[in-house]
């Protein structure tokens, strides 16, 4: 079967982090309307935010970055600033939240972001994107696209990277809906004519695909820890444009599906595959491997046989830190193969 792996049939899990997915299932619940819309008034209770930090905090300085004020589109930048030798890669990440949820300064990405550039060696430049349903496809992949387009303009680049930055060197990476978004971005980008930016791998930790079908792993994995096939239908509802017809299988949701968009003719870049075990979208996220495969893409899958959908941002667990071993190795991959 498609979702097969070595995990073992219950998840087993630290005390702690199961309370906080508890709580995390919970606040989705909550949070989510019958409507289709967002209680943005209870967010602001639960989403913690952290201010920019001008001096190393943990070996990493941070800045704010506003790109366009009339859409709200900014980013925040990490900067490690400990045993940094030579001129590093910039990494563009899109967080995860279901298109709806978190943003630069939510305290759990700025700490997945502060480690990923202190292990990384990489300076991050982490997307505030538009979320829906306030904003629509494709709103989300429209600032991750500009963003590109704004660091690719030298003026803008001296004003607000390091002169460290290697602007050609650039990695655009995501987690679950950031994923999605992540691989839409590297497309456009494969298509666009930039200056100087070139994105030269792509890192997909459990990107949030989909389709009509429904697989072995949503069957089976349905009620698992964050994501069930009710909460995914409801997502994608919230994301999708408003009065556009569409089903599962739309080229957006199922990049890998019968409408999908053939890549074989293009450049797409080297592409890290995340995956976990107790996670129900996995079966969508090794076709997605599959068909980069299929398409001559280079591509690399690692499966968490034991983890559930987003369990990086829990540093408790020691997968955490095991798949920040993997990222490294896979740039340090790539950057050996363009150097």
């Amino acid at each position: 079967m498609e979702s097969e792996s070595k995990s073992s049939k219950s998840l087993s899990l630290p005390w702690k982090t199961r309370i906080l997915l508890a709580l995390f299932d919970t606040a989705i619940d909550l949070l989510t309307r019958k409507d289709g819309t967002v209680n943005r008034g209870l967010v602001k209770l639960v989403d913690f935010r952290i201010k920019p930090l001008s001096e190393p905090k943990n070996g990493v300085k941070t800045h704010d970055v506003v790109v366009d004020p009339t859409r709200n589109l900014w980013f925040r930048v990490f900067i490690p600033t400990q045993h940094v030798v030579g001129d590093l890669p910039v990494m563009v990440f899109f967080h995860g939240g279901a298109y709806i949820l978190f943003s630069p300064d939510a305290k759990v990405y700025d700490d997945v972001c502060r480690k990923f550039a202190r292990q990384l060696h990489v300076i991050v430049v982490s997307v505030d994107y538009r979320l829906a349903p306030e904003n629509r496809h494709p709103a989300q992949h429209d600032d991750g696209f500009d963003v590109l387009k704004f660091l690719d303009i030298e003026d803008n680049r001296l004003k607000w990277l390091p002169e460290n930055v290697n602007i050609s060197r650039c990695f655009v990476a995501g987690d679950s809906a950031g994923g999605h978004i992540a691989h839409h971005v590297a497309h456009r980008a494969c298509e666009f004519n930039f200056q100087q930016l070139q994105v030269i791998g792509v890192v997909a930790i459990q990107p949030f695909f989909g389709g009509e079908e429904r697989t072995d792993s949503e069957i089976r994995l349905d009620g698992t820890p964050i994501t069930s096939m009710k909460r995914t239908d409801w997502f994608w509802n919230a994301f999708m444009p408003l009065g556009e017809p569409y089903n599962r299988d739309h080229p957006i949701i199922n990049v890998s599906g019968p409408n999908g968009v053939d890549i074989s003719g293009i450049d797409f870049p080297p592409t890290l595959v995340v995956v976990a075990g107790f996670d129900i979208l996995r079966d969508w996220q090794i076709r997605y491997y599959q068909w980069l495969k299929n398409s001559g893409k280079d591509a690399y899958l690692v499966d968490y046989s034991n983890m559930f959908h987003t369990f990086y941002i829990f540093p408790e667990l020691p997968e955490s830190d095991q798949l920040l071993v993997e990222v490294k190795d896979f740039i340090h991959k790539v950057l050996n193969k363009v150097s």
